[in-house]
């Protein structure tokens, strides 16, 4: 055993030594000039991207450890612990040799004499070796010290500043200097700025509604809705599940989860309506007691050559909110994207939103690309959100542009966080239905999350004659604007309604899944002037029912004690009847389209069996109460048996997204 050690156990079995009061009291007046003086060095403590000094580098660390001892009375409540580190720290003067590892002093035989100034607090005589491990020091010397602002700032909670004021990272150590010729080893935190955002609160709105109910013929036998085309919903569906959540439930839109996909129903003949009905009655997978009705619209697709020139004004949000990679860098991208997709005829002007609303590119040809790219190029996001200033000079800009025989477009580009001047989805749906009646239609699409304001979103195009999409990946952003870009910007038919009168002759009760935000009175389907979803070149429409067929043990509710009015009853191969409106583009007045629901349809086709899983999954999602023991495992079984040809992989993409919901709703 050394020397050096028997040393050291001889000095733990000895007596401490007698106390000097006088020395005590002159190293305490010491520790208080040592305070003072390092308060009056913080202000001029600076930040720095070069590495301090060792001396630096320690003087840094004790201002920043001391900025919170603001006080002569929080300086008296620690003096003692303050002492005891000083003490550490003068242990070891002149002749202090540093070797690795980092965290040991040792001591040269000649340093062991000197030890006068910790006469009264410590023997440090024959310590050989120390470790900095006072609860002072390891909060010193294990981390970086960062500070935190004195006080919490408006909205932030007590745990967000408690956090923010943590220590972050590791530092390097450093010997010191304190006072005249005491030389030790001490961390060196560098006190350096750091950004700590807040948690943002999730401020996302969704236009939903309670899911529609269980009606009985006999009591309610019609049913009113405007046809939809949006695929907002689904997109944020996508996005949820592909960040390891559930969506929230209110995002769960059925029918556009069904219409996000493009499915291949008969297209109507040359010398027919704008569209064509094609009706399926088909076995639900999750009620053995009920059928489906599936009834699916398809557009007609004029030739690209016979297209009418085509004025785009892009109505750009660059508030300071879409400064995120997936809003603002997303949305040039996409459009940069949609521009290939133009003829030269065609013309894009670019408005753009933030404090105020101003014209950044006029009315441009669609050929000279490079323009058009330079101006989108220069955008960048700041300031509030003034919309309705936007929506002016967006609505202006396109009145001026349009001629006769040409489509004029808005296509808005935001989150929806409108809090400039029309913030409030009622007076957006008034101003929008003001503007539609020029001729001008409105796209509305969405772009990243935390602030989404789908509700704002659908009221834009649901009342400006166009449709609703949300953007999350490149690859939506091309399905959107390149290869549904005809049936997305060039409509084919305004304001189509869907009117079904069930037969409670055959039908005891139905329920319509989804368009809970397209119902409309019964009334409303012979009224021109009640406004509804417009359908574009190419696109298809699809709805389903479940019916409940008179005599089915499924029925729900029980006859009433004292009976209803009778009704006419229907024929008997008849589930009911379909009617459809819809005006073509320009005109006031709308047309009529009829016919039967036939009891049996014989068998479904896989795009209406796919929709049809589609149409599970967002009932599961949602919650459903009529599903029964119907889950995720059937919906995924009844989607991979009716995938069909899927060039483009959306119906394989949909699988893996029941996939990772049922995983989510395991947890």
């Amino acid at each position: 055993m050394s020397d050096a050690f028997d040393r050291l156990q001889a000095a733990l079995k000895s007596a401490p030594p007698a106390p000097d009061a006088d020395r005590r009291a002159a190293n305490l007046r010491a520790a208080m000039e040592n305070f003072d003086q390092l308060q009056e060095t913080a202000a001029a403590t600076r930040q720095t991207s070069e590495r301090p000094g060792l001396g630096a580098r320690f003087s840094n660390g004790v201002v920043a450890m001391f900025h919170t001892l603001t006080s002569r009375a929080a300086l008296g409540a620690t003096t003692g612990l303050v002492t005891v580190g000083l003490a550490v720290l003068l242990i070891a003067p002149l002749g202090t040799e540093v070797t690795s590892p980092p965290d040991v002093v040792k001591l040269k035989p000649e340093a062991q004499a000197r030890t006068d100034d910790a006469q009264g607090l410590i023997d440090a005589e024959p310590i050989l070796e120390h470790r900095l491990d006072t609860d002072m020091e390891m909060a010193m010397a294990e981390e970086e010290v960062v500070m935190a602002p004195a006080a919490p700032e408006a909205g932030l909670s007590a745990q967000t500043t408690l956090q923010a004021a943590a220590p972050q990272t590791r530092a390097k150590r450093a010997p010191i200097q304190l006072g005249q010729g005491a030389i030790g080893l001490a961390e060196a935190p560098v006190v350096r700025e750091r950004i700590i955002a807040p948690d943002m609160p999730d401020t996302e709105a969704f236009a939903n509604a309670d899911p529609n109910p269980v009606k009985i013929t006999r009591e309610a036998p019609v049913s009113t809705f405007s046809i939809d085309v949006d695929t907002a919903s689904y997109s944020v569906v996508r996005s949820s599940l592909m960040n390891g959540a559930l969506p929230p439930k209110g995002a769960v839109r059925i029918e556009e989860m069904i219409n996000y996909f493009p499915y291949a129903y008969p297209a109507p003949d040359a010398d027919e309506a704008p569209f064509r009905t094609t009706v399926t009655t088909t076995a639900t997978p999750w009620n053995a007691g009920t059928q489906l009705v599936h009834i699916g619209l398809q557009g007609a697709l004029p030739q690209i050559a016979d297209r009418p020139p085509l004025n785009l004004v892009f109505l750009i949000d660059t508030s300071g909110s879409m400064q995120d990679a997936n809003k603002l860098p997303l949305l040039k991208q996409s459009f940069r994207l949609m521009l290939s997709e133009l003829r030269p005829q065609d013309q894009v002007a670019i408005v753009t939103y933030a404090r105020s609303a101003g014209q950044v590119l006029a009315p441009t040809p669609a050929g000279e690309r490079a323009t058009i790219l330079a101006a989108l190029d220069r955008l960048q996001a700041g300031g509030s959100t003034a919309g309705q200033a936007g929506l002016q000079q967006a609505y202006a800009t396109a009145a001026a542009m349009a001629e006769e025989g040409e489509i004029a477009r808005v296509i808005l580009a935001t989150d929806g966080d409108f809090n400039v001047g029309l913030s409030d989805p009622g007076a957006l749906k008034d101003f929008i239905a003001d503007k539609r009646d020029s001729g001008t239609y409105l796209s509305v699409l969405g772009f990243g999350r935390g602030n989404l304001d789908d509700a704002t979103m659908q009221a834009l195009a649901q009342n400006g004659n166009g449709q609703a999409a949300y953007i999350d990946t490149l690859s939506e952003a091309r399905k959107v604007l390149v290869d549904q870009l005809t049936g997305a910007l060039f409509p084919i038919a305004n304001d189509v309604k869907i009117q079904v009168e069930f037969n409670p002759a055959t039908v005891a009760e139905y329920r319509l899944l989804g368009y809970e935000t397209r119902a409309l009175r019964r009334e409303d389907f012979n009224n021109d002037t009640v406004d509804a979803g417009e359908i574009g070149a190419g696109h298809t429409v699809t709805a389903i029912y479940e019916v409940t067929p008179v005599g089915s043990d499924a029925v729900l509710n029980d006859p009433l004690r004292y009976g209803t009015a009778p009704a006419v009853e229907g024929p008997a191969d008849e589930l009911g009847f379909l009617r459809l409106r819809y005006k073509t583009p320009g005109a006031d007045n709308s047309q009529l389209i009829e016919t039967p629901l036939p009891l049996a349809g014989g068998n479904a086709s896989d795009d209406a069996r796919f929709s049809i899983a589609i149409a599970g999954f967002g009932q599961l999602l949602s919650g459903s109460d009529y599903l029964g023991g119907w889950g995720y495992a059937e919906a995924i079984a009844l989607a991979n048996q009716t995938k069909g040809d899927d060039p483009f992989g959306y119906r394989a993409q949909a699988v893996t997204l029941m996939r990772l919901a049922e995983s989510l709703s395991a947890q």
